[in-house]
């Protein structure tokens, strides 16, 4: 039978093969931690100190305890030798979770190696209850109930684990090792595949803001977004010399139309892990960055963690371990222009010699952006029990690598000076939004289904704490320039990077008939064109209105922005966030709230004009008439392939944006 000690400010529990602790964690919010072993670890992984002051109240015995801190409050059963350590979690003295035992709950912790155990921690599933977050992937469910997830990063797929429950809790699981989690009708089960002790922090709030507000004390709040990265990026895979990048700014200014961003993609460099431009197709990058500046556009440069023996710096930092190693076997663990392995963020030695590389071959040239491809990383195959990082196996570490990555450039660029940091990543982890880590959800397909799940990949990262979003507008893979089906879905992607926190136009198009070929035997040729006058007249000017209308919003995106680094509440962010009273909001999953005032309904399905919108309480204005709409019904809006449906709050300021 199990005991259970009262302490201070803390509960403990322990019986065989297992011991629990549960303790507060700033205002309204209680940690707890659980393994097999003798002893608890202290290793916070990106878990900040308390913010707030917590208030702790312990009562019971060794039989049956609890723990109060503020609105949460923990209750745990000792119970008999065959079923005991039930742990019951209330907020306001409402049961929202409780310790489910499936068989002997020894079978919680299954030995893997060392000290670690395949963890798992399993509750009761609840009637009605909504969960949303665990960060994007290729689906088309926002709403989590009903749904399990890897715990895992790969290409379009980041998770970070952490949900918000409509009954007004946040939960995050605070492992980085793979793992996966379970919202299903008849429980909710969150387990790490290989890791020493379970460890998981629950948090209330009035609201769902008060909810948002307590996870970005617990992993950071964004940094300062900068002003410029409100307008629009122009992107393409790829364009292949110094020239030709020039040429296309030149020729957005030429025809007016707003620009402030252009991405110089992969293998502009010399050899994967040289991170310097190619002299050949690249001869003169300060003269180039001289003349965007000029031009008033950003220039952004690809960088890859990719990395191989014939590159300059491999056998120095392999040999100083800034290199991902294998447990067993060869370097090789991403085959792509030969076998590649990755750098080692983890390692500070690593982010320390390769910002330097950085400094020296972009930055001092007047590069001071950059695009984090590759930021998973993309090892195949998918065995990350094979990979040795320096903050240890990757069985019990993998997750942690974008976390890293992206600190490695917010650090360098803080050294030098930077105050307003921005940098595109393919992933994140719980943390990264405080690095400056804009993440886009990958190589997705050219399809109004990758479309769809693009909404719902961008409102699950809102809700997991990371406002920077977007994705490639138009998709990534197989749109053709010269389809019709494929601009008309391009029109409603754009549509969407309206009122996305970026506006971004990415993709590997399909290369055109006689499309010309200016580098021959260059490695990675140039896709498809991709500019925004490559896709008919027509569209060409609907799409230059929508980059104008982008270029008028952006002191209410930068004040969204504002609003994110101070309080965590996302920019895109689903209904119920600014309406949790309405019960209908919780099921919306194809319409959203872009800041506090704007109701963006996209048109997802091919040749449709129109749709179905909910409203919520208060008066709506739409901005293509102007027309007024009282809230608290379902309208059916009619929009144009040159038309989108988006609705203002009446009485914001926003509204003469659209006039």
């Amino acid at each position: 039978m199990g005991k259970i000690v009262l302490e201070k400010d803390r509960l403990i529990f322990r019986r065989r093969d297992e011991l629990v602790v549960i303790e507060p964690y700033g205002k309204n919010c209680l940690r707890c931690r659980m393994t097999r072993n003798n002893k608890i670890s202290e290793e916070n992984w990106t878990l900040l100190p308390p913010a707030t002051e917590s208030d702790c109240k312990i009562e019971g015995d060794e039989k049956v305890a609890s723990i109060t801190n503020g609105d949460v409050k923990a209750v745990i059963e000792a119970g008999f030798p065959w079923y005991g350590g039930v742990i019951s979690y209330y907020r306001k003295g409402k049961l929202i979770l409780k310790r489910k035992q499936e068989a002997d709950y020894v079978n919680d912790y299954v030995h893997t190696e060392g000290d670690n155990y395949a963890i798992r921690v399993i509750f009761e599933a609840n009637e009605g209850e909504h969960f949303y977050g665990l960060g994007q992937e290729c689906e088309d469910a926002f709403d989590r109930k009903g749904s399990t997830c890897s715990l895992l990063h790969y290409n379009t797929k980041s998770t970070l684990p952490f949900v918000y429950s409509s009954l007004g809790y946040g939960f995050f699981w605070n492992s980085p090792a793979p793992g996966r989690c379970e919202t299903t009708r008849n429980r909710t089960l969150w387990c790490s595949d290989s890791a020493y002790q379970a460890d998981y922090l629950i948090f209330t709030g009035d609201t769902p803001a008060d909810v948002m507000k307590t996870y970005a004390d617990l992993t950071g709040y964004a940094s300062k977004f900068p002003a410029w990265a409100a307008g629009f990026w122009q992107c393409k895979l790829r364009y292949e010399s110094q020239e030709e990048l020039l040429s296309v700014a030149r020729e957005y200014k030429k025809r007016g139309i707003p620009i402030d961003a252009i991405v110089i993609d992969y293998f502009h460099w010399t050899e994967q892990g040289e991170w310097k431009f190619d002299p050949k197709y690249w001869p003169d990058p300060k003269a180039m960055c001289d003349e965007l500046k000029e031009l008033g556009i950003k220039p952004i440069v690809s960088i890859w963690p990719t990395i191989n023996p014939n590159s300059e710096n491999y056998n120095e930092m392999n040999e100083a371990n800034m290199l991902v190693r294998t447990e067993n076997g060869q370097f090789g663990t991403f085959n792509f222009y030969g076998q590649q392995t990755f750098i080692d963020p983890m390692n500070p030695e690593t982010r320390k010699f390769v910002w330097e590389k950085i400094k020296k071959n972009y930055y001092d040239y007047g590069i001071h952006s950059f695009w984090l491809d590759e930021a998973e990383p993309e090892v195949h195959p998918q065995q990350f029990g094979h990979l040795k990082f320096y903050l240890g196996n990757g069985a019990q570490t993998a997750m942690l690598y974008p976390y890293y990555y992206v600190k490695m450039l917010y650090e360098g660029l803080q050294e030098a000076g930077e105050t307003e940091i921005i940098s595109l990543t393919r992933a994140a982890y719980p943390g990264s939004q405080k690095y400056g880590a804009a993440v886009w959800n990958g190589d997705i397909q050219s399809d109004w289904r990758a479309l769809r799940q693009s909404v719902t990949s961008g409102l699950s990262m809102g809700m997991c704490g990371i406002p920077w979003w977007n994705s490639d507008i138009g998709g990534f893979f197989n749109g053709n320039p010269d389809d019709e089906e494929f601009r008309k879905l391009l029109v409603r992607w754009f549509q969407f990077g309206l009122f996305s926190p970026i506006m971004r136009l990415h993709g590997s198009r399909i290369r055109t008939k006689n499309q010309p070929e200016p580098n021959p035997g260059i490695i990675e040729r140039s896709g498809g064109p991709n500019e925004i006058w490559c896709f008919g007249e027509e569209n060409y000017v609907t799409i230059k209105k929508l980059i104008e209308t982008r270029e008028k919003l952006k002191p209410y995106t930068i004040k969204c922005m504002d609003a994110a680094s101070a309080t965590g509440a996302p920019v895109m962010r689903p209904m119920f966030f600014d309406f949790h009273e309405d019960e209908v909001c919780y099921t919306l999953e194809d319409q959203y709230m872009y800041g506090e005032d704007i109701l963006f309904a996209p048109i997802m399905e091919k040749d449709s004009v129109e749709r179905k919108v909910y409203l919520p309480k208060g008066n709506w204005i739409l901005t293509k008439d102007k027309q007024t709409y009282t809230g608290g019904q379902w309208v059916t809006v009619h929009a144009e392939l040159n038309e989108y449906i988006a609705f203002v709050k009446e009485g914001s300021e926003v509204l003469t944006v659209f006039e």
